[in-house]
């Protein structure tokens, strides 16, 4: 039945869209929906509005559409091969979801000819053809609004000039003005992203968030072939107010325990079992175990993605150097030299790395978040408490 409604409107569209001088009656706008507090709505979200005054029909083309009914979704997920979809959807219904959301929705009507918004129409509804309407998402450089961008330039009879940024920021800097009131969805991205985001980045690139790209088109021209500018927008409005009430507030555990608190917590808590250990002459090893565990099943996600995976940046996440597979090898001589009261030389190669690990993380060449570093200094507690330990057995 879904289906049959939207081919439905497609049909009457394109029958608006090929009458005889009806292209004077469409209008398309650029659709900016502020922030909501899901993990996949931090960002907020970008659509294109196409309303057709002749036939009445007004029409939502919205690139962020996927299904977690999809054959094996999370595992293409990780993988970076999850593919997103364009569909049409009435405006009506549109409009109600972000209303019950709280969102804002600010409407961008586009300074476009006759001819140019009956391109942007076809173009979209060609998109929405079953073959066409899936693409293969990326967070930072192909998403739902990195779409609508390459919809506007590559339909229009000149070229957009965008105006420039006033400061170049990174991916993750970016990122960070979306995440700052979700410290572990932050601190989640920041685990996950590699060098790759916190390098500088340009106007084009900065599109990547609906907001930016809000930005970058009020204040845009088209520059025609023989050198003709006008502005890209006819006006821009706000068609839905945001409404605060429906805006969730974080807990009082919550505000408690962000990643800082809890890094500082794990490490006082290591420096006290430190403590315990070199004043009462043990080693408990199974202490050492629990974190080898914890580092070795974290380590085989991260590893994985740093190999194998193709979502962007992942592939330089050095996060890698302290969570990987290894620890399962430091495992195995951990308790073996636990259950024997021995000796092994584990200790010295993993105080090493981390020790390599927090140098480098102190010249800036990537950006790991508030938990790492405090989690670094609670691993090397441990080697230092093993080489105690040990000296004061001899």
């Amino acid at each position: 039945m879904k289906r049959y409604i939207l081919s439905l409107l497609l049909c009457v569209m394109a029958c608006g869209v090929h009458a005889q001088g009806s292209a004077d009656s469409l209008e398309v706008s650029i659709l900016t929906c502020s922030p909501g507090d899901k993990v996949y709505s931090l960002y907020g979200h970008t659509a294109i509005r196409c309303q057709n005054f002749t036939t009445h029909l007004d029409v939502v083309f919205n690139y962020g559409v996927f299904s977690f009914e999809q054959p094996h979704f999370l595992w293409h997920f990780v993988l970076g091969e999850c593919d997103y979809m364009v569909m049409p959807i009435p405006w009506d219904i549109f409009i109600g979801d972000y209303e019950l959301r709280g969102s804002s929705v600010t409407q961008q009507t586009l300074n476009l000819s006759a001819d140019e918004a009956r391109a942007v129409v076809i173009y979209l509804m060609n998109n929405c053809r079953p073959e066409n309407r899936e693409y293969r998402y990326n967070y930072l450089y192909n998403n739902c609004t990195t779409k609508v961008r390459d919809v506007i330039e590559a339909v229009l009879q000149g070229q957009v000039e965008y105006p420039a940024q006033q400061e170049a920021l990174s991916f993750r800097q970016h990122i960070h003005r979306y995440t700052g009131q979700y410290p572990w969805a932050q601190e989640g991205n920041d685990a996950l992203l590699g060098a790759e985001v916190d390098k500088p980045i340009g106007e084009h690139e900065a599109m990547f968030l609906p907001e930016n790209l809000m930005h970058f088109l009020d204040g845009a021209v088209i520059r025609e072939e023989d050198g003709h500018e006008r502005p890209l927008l006819k006006k821009s409005e706000i068609v839905l107010q945001e409404d605060i009430s429906k805006k969730p507030t974080p807990s009082r555990l919550q505000r408690i325990f962000t990643p800082t608190t809890v890094g500082l917590l794990l490490l006082l808590f290591s420096i006290a079992i430190l403590l315990y250990e070199y004043f009462g002459h043990r080693w408990l090893w199974v202490y050492d175990v629990c974190w080898l565990v914890l580092r070795g099943l974290t380590g085989l996600l991260l590893c994985f993605m740093f190999f194998f995976s193709s979502h962007p940046a992942v592939g330089s996440n050095w996060l890698v150097m302290i969570l990987n597979p290894l620890a399962f090898v430091g495992l195995f001589l951990v308790v073996r030299a636990g259950v024997r009261d021995g000796m092994t030389h584990w200790f010295v190669f993993d105080f090493a790395i981390l020790a390599l690990f927090i140098v480098f993380s102190l010249l800036g060449l990537q950006h790991f978040g508030k938990l790492v570093v405090p989690l670094a200094l609670v691993l090397i507690t441990r080697p230092i408490s093993y080489y105690l330990y040990r000296r004061k057995k001899r």
